[in-house]
């Protein structure tokens, strides 16, 4: 699971705002919530965008990203996003590019970018979209971040263990849906504004995780689906963020998907479902090279590259 908020703007808001909001935020709150097991990692915060920690599978998260076929600032049926009854749908194939690693380099030749919602305002979306791009916003939907400006929102009794591996950062209990929902309403509202094209919801599959509270895969069904529905409620697409074995159960609510390292664990082929659905797969791949599994990602039709685990603008495209 990935949960984080969205931002405090309703849907009717959202789309009267689209690029005027360069985002909000509250003040930081000093209390680090309640402690949990850290499991002795010290990883410094992403504050600059760092790739997420390893899941209980010992792959990292990875994000994805959408096609770019639409013009700029538009849905795939020319509708600006956020449009009743439009939005974007990312094909197979798309080539894309992702950056998480602070302010997003914009030369990138890249029709789809996945790029940190904080991080980059609404100015850098609009200069993408200038250029024929589309814009993903990524965001923490599973974890609390000490360092994110909306931290002082989330109640404590929300926050479980250490994520371990990632210092400042807490699991939620994403099964409390009725204070998360505008908690992650908000978030998304902060993209919408922005002027995304789609959101990308890190860490949904806590339920696999020691996270401190007893999430089973059916807390872990509720909870993604309620981002969904979110995002959709704001017109934009959402990808889903590896939690491969509940694809079957989420592809028909999610418009695409992104994977880390699913060459590496011989797991690809669960990702077909979304490409048969006509829906992209953003993929990457850190320690494998192209030669080793850009065969696969053609294949199958994944959008693929190699990627650092630092998540900088450097790629290396199938």
């Amino acid at each position: 699971m990935r949960g984080t908020s969205a931002w405090r703007v309703r849907a009717g808001l959202c789309a009267a705002l689209l690029l005027v909001l360069a985002g909000c935020s509250s003040s930081p709150a000093d209390d680090d919530g309640p402690d949990g097991d850290d499991g002795g990692a010290t990883a410094a915060p992403r504050a600059s965008g760092a790739p997420r920690s390893p899941q209980a599978s010992g792959k990292p998260e990875a994000s994805g990203t959408p096609d770019a076929s639409a013009s700029p600032g538009s849905s795939a049926t020319g509708s600006a996003p956020g449009s009743a009854g439009a939005r974007w749908q990312p094909k197979p194939g798309t080539n894309w590019q992702w950056q998480l690693d602070g302010k997003a380099d914009t030369s990138v030749d890249a029709p789809v970018y996945d790029i940190d919602g904080f991080e980059n305002s609404a100015e850098t979306v609009s200069q993408l979209h200038s250029r024929g791009r589309k814009v993903i916003c990524y965001i923490n939907a599973g974890a609390w971040e000490d360092f994110r400006p909306d931290q002082g929102k989330f109640p404590k009794t929300l926050l479980g263990n250490k994520n371990k591996g990632w210092k400042g950062e807490k699991w939620f209990d994403i099964r409390r849906l009725d204070t998360l929902r505008p908690l992650m309403a908000a978030r998304m509202d902060m993209c919408r504004q922005k002027g995304f094209d789609a959101v990308e919801p890190d860490l949904t599959e806590g339920f696999r995780n020691t996270t401190g509270f007893p999430l089973t895969a059916d807390h872990q069904l509720a909870f993604n689906r309620m981002l969904a529905d979110l995002a959709h409620e704001r017109g934009m697409a959402i990808g889903l963020k590896n939690d491969l074995d509940q694809i079957p159960q989420l592809v028909n609510v999610f418009d695409f998907a992104v994977n880390e390292q699913c060459a590496q664990y011989d797991e690809c082929e669960k990702l077909s479902p979304f490409v048969k659905q006509d829906k992209a797969v953003f993929h990457v791949e850190y320690e494998l090279q192209p030669g080793e599994f850009c065969a696969t990602a053609r294949r199958l039709g994944l959008s693929s590259m190699q990627k650092k685990l630092e998540l900088d603008a450097w790629r290396r495209p199938c």
